[in-house]
């Protein structure tokens, strides 16, 4: 039997039904609106919506947004694994930084080892000590599109014509659903760059001031780009925003940007900008990294894979860890 968390199998129960987004947006889904905001909670899948399963993303994202909202951590996200290091530390465990590692081998003996990687990355650390077969799976393994983001600090809150937006802590900025689809369907098809292109943006002071200095704000927004772009698509970006928000760039102070490939190398696990840990189509839901009865597991004894490369996914969740930490318990410590 496959392992594979209950949430990812419901997500794949409600993609079997659910099919392409672009089905329930001509059937289903009436009033431009309602079909806008489909397309973009779709369009957080990196597919296009025209892909099997494209609207369980839209689905799940809908519900989570009406049943409990879409939160952000007070401070900035860092308070989370601020949080999580200060509860190991509790616990007796230690944390070591800035400590490049070439091989496995360069870690200190240990009964479990769990490592948030990418496949590539394991087989890179790992090298001849991986089985072909499974190594070469791994190698197998698609990333999906990557992203361009920019980060903003601002003068006043962004100046969006629709009123309901300057209460939002997320914006998708793309037009009409036809516009999302054209674009989402440029980079995930035809690996180009969407003139128009779906913008995601959160703008967490409007809800959490202490993340800038009195009376200034911050925003970040990104696009989805082909697999290790080195375009700036700043302008792009800021022309879709003042579209919307007129005056957006005059509350500028300061932006810092950054492409696919420098985000890949500022976290190697981000492979080509790939933020989701690899590609979420149906296929890649269940079988991820690879076909195995225990996803997590590599055939290095003790070894286990915990990122987001693993089920269920991308995601602020840490169901990924979670899951691999169970079986290390169960079958390294009998627990």
């Amino acid at each position: 039997m496959i392992c594979i968390s209950r949430d990812v199998l419901a997500l794949i129960s409600i993609g079997l039904r659910a099919r392409p987004a672009a089905q329930w947006l001509a059937r289903r889904i009436f009033g431009e609106p309602a079909r806008a905001l489909f397309a973009g909670l779709a369009g957080h899948s990196f597919l296009p919506l025209s892909a099997p399963a494209s609207a369980a993303f839209g689905l799940v994202l809908g519900a989570a947004g009406h049943a409990v909202g879409w939160p952000f951590p007070r401070g900035g996200a860092q308070k989370i694994a601020g949080a999580l290091a200060g509860y190991l530390r509790s616990l007796g465990g230690q944390i070591e930084i800035a400590r490049p590692v070439a091989r496995l081998s360069d870690l200190p003996a240990s009964r479990a080892l769990l490592l948030d990687l990418t496949p590539r990355a394991l087989v890179k650390l790992a090298g001849n000590t991986l089985p072909p077969r499974y190594r070469q799976a791994l190698d197998r393994f698609p990333y999906g599109s990557g992203i361009f983001k920019v980060d903003y600090a601002l003068s006043a809150p962004i100046p969006w014509s629709a009123e309901e937006c300057r209460r939002a802590g997320t914006v998708h900025v793309g037009g009409t659903s036809a516009e999302i689809a054209a674009a989402e369907d440029m980079v995930a098809r035809k690996r180009s760059l969407a003139p128009k292109p779906f913008v995601l943006l959160a703008q967490p002071t409007l809800n959490d001031p202490s993340r800038a200095p009195s009376g200034k704000h911050v925003a970040w927004a990104y696009c989805h780009t082909p697999s290790g772009s080195l375009s700036d698509l700043t302008e792009r970006i800021e022309t879709q925003i003042e579209r919307f928000a007129p005056g957006f760039r005059d509350c500028i102070l300061a932006r810092h940007t950054m492409n696919s490939a420098a985000l890949e190398q500022h976290n190697p696990n981000l492979i080509g900008g790939a933020v989701n840990g690899g590609s979420l189509d149906l296929k890649h839901l269940l079988v991820r990294p690879v076909l195995r009865p225990n996803p997590y597991r590599t055939p290095l004894r003790g070894v286990y894979l915990c990122s987001a490369s693993t089920p269920p996914g991308g995601g602020v969740h840490g169901m990924c860890g979670y899951h691999a930490a169970q079986w290390a318990l169960k079958e390294v410590f009998g627990q």
